[in-house]
C-alpha cells in the first residue's frame, strides 16, 4: 500500500512538472505580448545605458514589441536591482547591469536585500569594458608616472571622480593609489556623464571609469589619457598605454555586461533572449557598435554570467576589505 502511495505520488510529481513546463512553453509562445521594460542602475549616457538601448532596439526589431530603457539610479544601482528581483518573473521585466549591482555590491553593502548569485536568472553576458585614468590637461602631468610623482610630491592636492561610491572607478581607483602608494581624495558622481563634465571644466583632476564616455574628448585633446586599467590597450586610443606599460602591473580592472531577470523567470524566454542577445553580439553590426563606444564583443550564456559573477566577487574581496570601503 505505501509502495503504491509513494509510486502515485511520484508520477503526481511527474505530471505536475509536465504540467509547469507545459505552461512555460505555452508562455514562451506569446511573450512578448506588451512592451518589456529593461531596468538600468544608472543615469542615461552611462556606460551600461548606452549598451542596453543598444540590446534593447535589436530586442525591439526581433520580438516586435516594445523593449523600454528604464534608468533607476540610486544605491550604487540597488534600487534598480531591488525593484527586479521584487518583480514577477513573467519576461516584462529584465535587469541589464554592469558588475557592480550583480557581484561587488555583495561585498560592499553587510545589509544588501538581495543576493546577485541567487535572487537573479542568468540571461547573457553581452560585453566587457576597459577603464581610464584621464585628467585635465591643466594637471601638470604627461603620463602615469608622473601622476603617481606628483601625487605623492603634492599631497592633498589630487581629487579623482568616480562615476559612483563604491562602483568599478572608485574601488579601481583605491586600488591603483594602494599599488603606487600615493593618494588622492575621492569625489563620487552620478554617472560617468556629470563626471565626464566636469573633468572637462576642471572641476577635478583625475577621473577613473570606464572608457566610453572619455574616447571622443581624448581624441580631440580636450582631456589627457594617462593609461587604460585592462591587459591590453584600447583598440579606440592605441596610443593609451595599458598600466602595466605605465610601470604598475597587477592592475587589470575591466567590467562586464549581464542580463538578468528576475529568480524564477520562464527557462523558455531566458533562451529565446540569450540567443538573440548571442547573435546579435556575435554579428557584424553588433561588434561594430560596441566596438565604437569602448565596448569588446563577449558572447556568453546563462553559466557564463554566473562565471563571471563568481569571478568578480573573488577578484575585489581582498580590495574592498583593505580599502575597508562600506556602504552600510
Amino acid at each position: 500500500m505505501g509502495h503504491q502511495l509513494s509510486r502515485r505520488s511520484f508520477m503526481a510529481s511527474l505530471a505536475g512538472a509536465g504540467l509547469i513546463a507545459g505552461q512555460h512553453r505555452a508562455f514562451a509562445d506569446t511573450w512578448p505580448s506588451r512592451p518589456t521594460n529593461i531596468v538600468v542602475p544608472f543615469p542615461a549616457g552611462a556606460s551600461t545605458d548606452v549598451v542596453a538601448r543598444l540590446l534593447a532596439d535589436r530586442l525591439r526589431g526581433e520580438l516586435g514589441q516594445g523593449f523600454v530603457v528604464e534608468n533607476k539610479t540610486g544605491a550604487g544601482g540597488n534600487i534598480a536591482a531591488t525593484s527586479v528581483v521584487r518583480a514577477a518573473p513573467d519576461g516584462y521585466t529584465l535587469l541589464f547591469s554592469s558588475s557592480g549591482p550583480l557581484a561587488t555590491n555583495k561585498l560592499l553593502y553587510k545589509t544588501l536585500s538581495f543576493d546577485p548569485l541567487t535572487d537573479f536568472t542568468p540571461i547573457a553576458l553581452l560585453g566587457d569594458v576597459q577603464g581610464i585614468v584621464a585628467v585635465h590637461p591643466s594637471l601638470p602631468v604627461s603620463s602615469f608616472a608622473e601622476l603617481v610623482a606628483y601625487g605623492k610630491a603634492n599631497p592633498g592636492k589630487l581629487t579623482f571622480g568616480s562615476p559612483g561610491f563604491g562602483l568599478m572607478g572608485h574601488i579601481t581607483g583605491e586600488l591603483i593609489q594602494r599599488k603606487a602608494g600615493f593618494q588622492m581624495t575621492h569625489v563620487p558622481y552620478r554617472g560617468s556623464a556629470p563626471l565626464a563634465t566636469d573633468l572637462l571644466a576642471g572641476t577635478v583632476n583625475v577621473a577613473i571609469d570606464f572608457i566610453p564616455a572619455y574616447i571622443p574628448h581624448v581624441k580631440s585633446g580636450a582631456i589627457r589619457g594617462l593609461a587604460v586599467t585592462s591587459d591590453q590597450r584600447a583598440p579606440q586610443l592605441p596610443e593609451v598605454p595599458t598600466l602595466s606599460e605605465a610601470g604598475l602591473p597587477e592592475v587589470n580592472a575591466t567590467g562586464w555586461f549581464g542580463l538578468v531577470g528576475p529568480k524564477g523567470l520562464p527557462e523558455p524566454v531566458a533562451t529565446r533572449l540569450a540567443a538573440i542577445t548571442r547573435t546579435y553580439v556575435e554579428s557584424a553590426e553588433g561588434r561594430e557598435k560596441l566596438a565604437v563606444i569602448g565596448v569588446r564583443a563577449r558572447s556568453g550564456d546563462a553559466a557564463a554570467l554566473r562565471a563571471a559573477q563568481t569571478q568578480e566577487i573573488a577578484r575585489w574581496a581582498d580590495v574592498i576589505k583593505a580599502a575597508a570601503i562600506s556602504l552600510d
